[in-house]
């Protein structure tokens, strides 16, 4: 009887879900982009891909601003908060699903919620900025990474970071022309093996460098006093919140064929197993390694002051997994912008692939990955660029939003643990994004001092 009674609950969603996308007339950008076709495995997929992602590397650097005691935990506390923040907004928009009512975008669940507006004015450009400026830090990451590679070949070679950044751009021009979310399911399985094997090879380099004669000092103290000590730490605290940021847990979801009920959950458990995997090895090992001389990547630590301080085929090879892995994630944080470009400038009454979508298409995910590029080259302070989009984008999409959505969305009681526990997220987490943003606009305004632009680092 159960098993009959599941069953028909899920044919009725089935059909809910199917009513509520053929009650109205989808756009573009959902019909297109947002293709429900995939499985739990495939949001796994995504999620693992949107999240576990090259910013990992600069872990270490993060607890080299907080310290063992604070960087382990707010390492630890992100990762429950991360979790947990997403489980609420895969229950909430299942939650609509089942009503008929299927959200496609996090600026749907915005104006579902918040009112009509919210979703245009503050979720959208919210989300906009935060996965765009991922784009911008992923393609100046790629070109770090080929960078790398260039110099274990050539010690001596004249070719600057912002060739490596055109060289890595051309390849995210080709990517990003893939048609949909659910068409990069192969790419982002391929994405989830590679990360394992990048995340594998910088602790095994962090490890043997620490135990080698070529070591630098280990010396674990918070550098900075005063403000910079301040600033610093807020610094570490966005770093983090923007490694697990993921901010299109919605559009994942709107990949997964119906019904919904109990797939997100599965996929986030694939997540969250690569993640502990990984996040915890990268950036314990490499500030046991590097302590607070820890660099903005530990590819960067492990290239030494004078030379290498692993084999060149070495850095090579994980410079090579880094690189196509980060293709990918590149492609991941597109699709916002490609669902947006495409509901502005496709017909829906026209088939995908036909000339009138074809070649707008082609010319404004161009445009798209040539500004990401400019903007790349031109600040190459990736650190920086990722406390910034941690506050500003990250922590309102993962931490704040959820819980906020969820209270509205049920209505639990004020009596009761689960608001308070929420309300509390929500508030601290208001609290660490304005600290974060103004610490890393300061840090972004010292480094334009410092550095020039197209600058070679």
């Amino acid at each position: 009887m159960g098993s009959v009674a599941e069953n028909s609950l899920d044919v009725a969603e089935m059909g809910n879900e199917h009513f509520a996308n053929n009650s109205k007339k989808l756009d573009a950008g959902a019909l297109f982009v947002l293709k429900s076709e995939g499985s739990w495995w495939h949001c796994g997929y995504h999620m693992t891909t949107a999240i576990v992602a090259p910013a990992l590397l600069s872990l270490p650097f993060a607890l080299s601003l907080l310290g063992w005691v604070g960087g382990v935990l707010w390492l630890l506390l992100a990762a429950l908060v991360t979790f947990y923040s997403y489980y609420l907004l895969s229950v909430v928009l299942e939650h609509h699903a089942q009503l008929g009512r299927r959200l496609l975008r996090f600026r749907d669940m915005g104006d579902e919620i918040l009112g009509k507006g919210w979703g245009r004015y503050f979720v959208g450009p919210i989300q906009f900025g935060a996965c765009y400026g991922a784009v911008i830090a992923c393609i100046l990451l790629g070109g770090q990474s080929l960078k790398f590679i260039y110099l274990a070949a050539r010690p001596d070679g004249t070719l600057k970071l912002y060739h490596f950044i055109i060289i890595f751009g051309s390849l995210i021009l080709i990517l990003a022309q893939m048609p949909s979310f659910h068409s990069l399911r192969h790419i982002n399985l391929v994405s989830l093996i590679l990360c394992l094997a990048y995340s594998l090879c910088a602790a095994a380099g962090s490890i043997y460098i620490g135990n080698s004669n070529k070591a630098p000092t280990k010396d674990y103290s918070i550098l900075g006093k005063g403000e910079n000590l301040i600033f610093g730490l807020f610094n570490g605290i966005s770093i983090i919140a923007t490694t697990y940021g993921n901010g299109i847990i919605p559009e994942i979801q709107a990949t997964i064929a119906p019904p919904v009920k109990g797939k997100m959950f599965k996929g986030l458990l694939v997540c969250y197993a690569v993640i502990a995997t990984t996040f915890f090895t990268v950036g314990i090992s490499g500030y046991w390694a590097f302590g607070n001389q820890s660099m903005p990547s530990v590819f960067s630590n492990f290239m030494g002051h004078n030379q290498p301080l692993l084999p060149n085929w070495y850095i090579v090879m994980t410079n090579v997994f880094a690189v196509l892995q980060v293709s990918a994630v590149n492609v991941v944080y597109l699709q916002p912008t490609n669902e947006v470009l495409e509901q502005l400038l496709a017909d829906p009454k026209m088939d995908q692939f036909s000339t009138r979508n074809a070649v707008p298409r082609l010319f404004s995910r161009s445009l798209s990955v040539i500004i990401a590029m400019l903007i790349a080259a031109m600040f190459p302070f990736f650190g920086d660029m990722m406390a910034f989009f941690g506050a500003a984008g990250c922590i309102p999409l993962d931490f704040i939003l959820p819980a906020i959505f969820y209270n509205l969305t049920f209505k639990p009681s004020k009596r009761g643990l689960l608001y308070w526990l929420n309300s509390l997220i929500a508030i601290v987490s208001i609290m660490l994004a304005l600290a974060g943003i103004v610490s890393s606009i300061r840090q972004i305004v010292l480094d334009a001092k410092t550095y020039k632009l197209f600058a070679n680092l």
